[in-house]
């Protein structure tokens, strides 16, 4: 007879642990030396597989330029998608972490031809997007969105367009945004430099 499973913290604790036990639950790899082989319909995104961070530059006409630091992490657990999540602080001149800014999370699954994906994404500001994204290259990515919807509160954002590419080892991107009343213009670009996978 097994025990019951605990509940609150303890019960994370238990999952945690089975996790670690190879049963399944938590396990997701950025890594691909180990854990399930990535699925084969993401040939087109396996150099993006890992953690990357940096820094990088922002802008746009309805607010003041700043420099932020990231890091962007995507992994796998076997099947036709890759997890994907950012994290970003704002950096005060000299390069000190000023305080916590844009976070996003979300997937890349297969599309429907070898070098076409669809990008998830969510964001905590009361945005959700979906991307169509092509593979321009074995290290080159560019995405547009097909959709984005916002809660009552979130600004007005109402087009992203993304170029992603890996250039002599280091993740390098650019967005455009269409936001409050605003065109698709540039909005952030960083480098990103792998530090694990």
């Amino acid at each position: 007879m097994s025990e019951p499973t605990p509940d609150g913290p303890a019960r994370f604790e238990h999952e945690v642990s089975a996790a670690r036990l190879g049963e399944p639950g938590l396990d997701e790899w950025a890594d691909l030396r180990t854990g399930p082989p990535l699925h084969p319909s993401l040939r087109a995104l396996l150099p993006l597989v890992g953690t990357w961070r940096g820094v990088g530059k922002g802008g746009y006409p309805t607010i003041n330029d700043f420099d932020y630091g990231q890091q962007v992490r995507f992994a796998h657990d076997g099947r036709p998608f890759l997890s994907y999540e950012a994290r970003a602080w704002l950096l005060d001149s000299t390069g000190s972490v000023l305080r916590p800014a844009a976070r996003e999370v979300g997937w890349w699954r297969a599309g429907a031809e070898p070098d076409r994906f669809e990008v998830l994404l969510a964001h905590p500001t009361g945005l959700v997007e979906v991307y169509v994204g092509q593979a321009r290259g074995p290290t080159q990515w560019e995405l547009s969105s097909d959709v984005v919807a916002r809660t009552a509160s979130a600004k007005e954002v109402t087009a992203n367009h993304r170029l992603y590419g890996i250039v002599e080892g280091e993740l390098m991107y650019a967005i455009d945004m269409a936001a409050v009343g605003q065109p698709l213009i540039p909005h952030l670009s960083a480098r990103l430099t792998r530090i694990g996978g």
